[in-house]
Formats: C-alpha cells, sequence, structure tokens
C-alpha cells in the first residue's frame, strides 16, 4: 500500500507541481544558508566555532546555528532565518489579546491582511535590531581572530551586513509564505524543518568521530539510540491523540426541508497547541539571547543576562519551561475559543449530551484546561531534554539538540500534519491515503 500511495502522489498532477515546488524552495533556502556576508571570511570563522570548546559563547552559537540550520555560524545571508518572523507573530498576537481595539480591526473584513502587513513591517525592525548586534559580534570575534572581517571600513561593513542579513530574513520568509500558497504543509514551519535535517548528516559525523576518539561511551549512544526511539513514539502517540466530545444537533424544519437530528464530535487534540509554544518560547528567548550575547562586551549588566540565559544553565531552562506552559494556554485559547465554538454550538441547534446549553462554554474550557496542562508539561519535559542528554551522557550540543526537545517536536508535528496535507490531496482525487488509519477511515 505504502508503495503504491508514492507512486499515486506522483501520478496526481496537482499533488506533484506542489511537491516538486516545495523541493525547489527548500533548495533554494538551502543554497542562501551558505552564501555568507559580504565582508567575512568563511573559512576563519568555522574555524573559530570549531575551536570554542564547550563554554556559553559554545552553547550560545550552537542555539543559534541550530534555528538557522547552520547557517549562523557561517554568517549567511540567512542566518537569522524566520526566527525574526516569528518573534514578531508572538508580539502582535499578545498585543491582539491585551488592546481590543486592535482584535475588532483584526476581526474586520480585511482584518487578518491588516495584520500580517503589520507582521511583515514589524518584522524588519526586528531584523534591523538583531543584525545590529550581529555586526557587534562580528567585530568581537574580528578582534579574538584577526582577519575574520575582510573590510577594513567598519561602517561600510555594517552598514552592508545590517541590510544584507535584514534582506535575506525577509527573503525567508516571503519563501515560506510561496511554499504555503503553492506547495505541500506550513511554509514556515517547512523552512525551520528543512534547517533541522540539513543539520542531521554533520551531527551522526561528529558522534561517530567521537565514538571513535573515545570521548564518548558507545554504551551511552546505545541507550540514547533507544530513548530517541521511544520518543519519537511518544510524541507521535501524543500528537495524534484526541479527546471527542459528542455534539447532538436536534431535528428542525426550514420550509418544507428538515435539518439536524444528527450527532457528530468535536475533536480536541491531547496537546491542543501542537508544536507552537515550543517554538513561540524558543524564538521569545532567541531575541534576548542574542542582544546579550552580542553585546555583552559592550556592556557589563548585559553579560549578567548572558550568563542568566546560557542554553545549558538552570534559569534558562526555568524560564523556557514558564513560557511553553504560558504559550501553550495562550495559542489554545486563541485558536479554540471555547466561547465561540459554544456560541456555534448554539446557533446551530446543537447540545452537549448530559450538558446544559448554558454550561456548554464552561464545560468546554474545563475539558480544554485538563488538556493544555499535561500537554504543556509533556512540551516542557521534551523541550528539557537536548540539556539532560548533553550534560549526563557529555554529546556534544549539535546532536543532544536534535535528539529531543524542539528538534523533535518540530520533526514530528511537521512531518504528519504534511502527510495529512497529502493524504487529504490524494483522497481529493481518488486515491488510497498514505497510512491504513486513512484506508480504515473510508470502510476499506
Amino acid at each position: 500500500m505504502a508503495n503504491n500511495a508514492i507512486v499515486n502522489m506522483f501520478k496526481v498532477k496537482d499533488l506533484r507541481s506542489r511537491l516538486l515546488f516545495t523541493l525547489l524552495i527548500l533548495a533554494v533556502f538551502r543554497l542562501g544558508s551558505i552564501l555568507t556576508i559580504p565582508g567575512i571570511n568563511a573559512t576563519l570563522l568555522l574555524q573559530y566555532f570549531e575551536n570554542l570548546g564547550s563554554g556559553a559563547e559554545s552553547a550560545f552559537a550552537s542555539y543559534m546555528d541550530f534555528f538557522a540550520g547552520g547557517a549562523f555560524e557561517r554568517f549567511s545571508v540567512l542566518m537569522l532565518g524566520v526566527m525574526p518572523y516569528i518573534s514578531t507573530q508572538i508580539i502582535l498576537q499578545l498585543a491582539l489579546v491585551i488592546f481590543p481595539s486592535l482584535k475588532r480591526i483584526a476581526q474586520e473584513d480585511g482584518g487578518q491582511q491588516k495584520v500580517q502587513a503589520w507582521t511583515r513591517v514589524g518584522t524588519i525592525f526586528v531584523c534591523l535590531i538583531q543584525s545590529m548586534a550581529i555586526t557587534v559580534y562580528a567585530d568581537s570575534i574580528n578582534q579574538q581572530v584577526p582577519g575574520a572581517i575582510i573590510f577594513d571600513n567598519k561602517v561600510y561593513f555594517n552598514l552592508l551586513a545590517i541590510l544584507t542579513v535584514t534582506t535575506g530574513s525577509m527573503i525567508a520568509v516571503w519563501l515560506g509564505d510561496q511554499i504555503t500558497a503553492n506547495g505541500i504543509g506550513q511554509g514556515i514551519s517547512m523552512i525551520i524543518f528543512a534547517g533541522i535535517v540539513a543539520r542531521l548528516p554533520s551531527a551522526v559525523y561528529e558522534l561517530v568521530k567521537k565514538v571513535q576518539s573515545g570521548d564518548i561511551n558507545v554504551v551511552f549512544v546505545v541507550v540514547a539510540v533507544f530513548l530517541f526511539l521511544a520518543i519519537i513514539g511518544l510524541v507521535v502517540f501524543e500528537q495524534s491523540g484526541e479527546r471527542k466530545i459528542p455534539v447532538h444537533y436536534a431535528k428542525r424544519v426550514v420550509g418544507r426541508k428538515m435539518y439536524g437530528g444528527q450527532s457528530t464530535y468535536i475533536p480536541f487534540k491531547i496537546n491542543p497547541s501542537g508544536v507552537i509554544p515550543i517554538i513561540f518560547a524558543s524564538a521569545f528567548l532567541t531575541f534576548p539571547l542574542q542582544i546579550a550575547n552580542s553585546l555583552s562586551a559592550k556592556a557589563t549588566w548585559l553579560s549578567k543576562v548572558a550568563a542568566v540565559l546560557n542554553p545549558l544553565g538552570f534559569w534558562y531552562n526555568f524560564i523556557e519551561v514558564l513560557l511553553i506552559i504560558f504559550f501553550a494556554y495562550f495559542y489554545t485559547q486563541v485558536t479554540l475559543n471555547p466561547t465561540e465554538i459554544a456560541k456555534n454550538i448554539r446557533e446551530n441547534g446543537g447540545s452537549i449530551p448530559g450538558i446544559r446549553t448554558d454550561m456548554t462554554e464552561k464545560y468546554l474550557q474545563r475539558v480544554l484546561n485538563r488538556l493544555i496542562l499535561p500537554g504543556s508539561l509533556y512540551l516542557a519535559v521534551i523541550a528539557l531534554l537536548p540539556t539532560v542528554i548533553q550534560i549526563i551522557f557529555k554529546f556534544p550540543a549539535q546532536i543532544s539538540m536534535l535528539m529531543g526537545g524542539t528538534s523533535l517536536l518540530i520533526l514530528v508535528g511537521v512531518d504528519i500534519d504534511t502527510m495529512s496535507q497529502v493524504e487529504a490531496l490524494l483522497k481529493m482525487h481518488h486515491h488510497d491515503g498514505l497510512t491504513k488509519k486513512g484506508l480504515k477511515s473510508r470502510g476499506l
């Protein structure tokens, strides 16, 4: 069945075009990830990052490089990736909740287009701030490794770097939009997904070298691999699990026709917010982390902030856990508003068996709360895994990050969403789905 489904994916013209378009855009993104900013000596930079050791600066570089798919250490034009866009989205989503006037504008006709325009303008400002910090960071590296910056004129280099990095990030966002509109999957998530997958070969190669040199015990590798596989299984189970809320619609007569009289259900996922909270938490921490580390040489208090925000430190992980729980509640309330759901049920003559109509909203809120808390704690535990693996097993940062946390959730979450979209397109063209579950749902 699997082979037939893969063949069918390329038989359907619309699906084939979308798949090839997505692969083309991702190839363009990866090409941009290896194009170095003008005025940077890429060879010296790579040597510098390789010789960092295992200190706080190395943890910061590995953390930033993880989200950029290897582009940060290369000082690529796409070294910021799409993280500034996600940070701006978070700020605007919070603003829509805090300021009712903005929410009313967003709910008007054409309101979402206005929000999208604000997000893009805000992204430019965030990129400018982060790219300015990058020029300071590059200057500090140049002082340690003379020749890392080729240009003697620092003003010229700074202006060129700020313009290049800002433009690169906006191009990355545009590429993500093209995937969403004409390809497969959610574009921004696919861009991050591609960056993570691109790190896999080098991470495996580094792990093999560490084992061969005796720096890592092979028993630890075997334990970590089994742990990795078990976590993947748990993530898939958790991502696909759902709580079904039964809804019964009463019969009603409209003209000469009778409507309703059927039972259905509202599917609430075990983790309603998916991978969004962990992505939001990481993006929210990336901005101050980069600013603090880049400017720490210029201000003493920023060096203290950088020490607190060390990705391997207690406070960073503690703040990340709190942010994951917060964004899990926040995002679920925005996307699955119990008030709106209860209103739609009442307006269509529906009711939840055993629940009074006026108590529908409270019931839905109670169910969501029971799902959000364990779901967010589960995400927090997964997010802490890279730090635990790195400290206990002494694994390199890029390997431990790929064996848990954000990377694992993004890889599994994006894969499941993309497969669901592919399966829907196959069924629309009267072909078998990708999974046996899809076949069972059709009664086959």
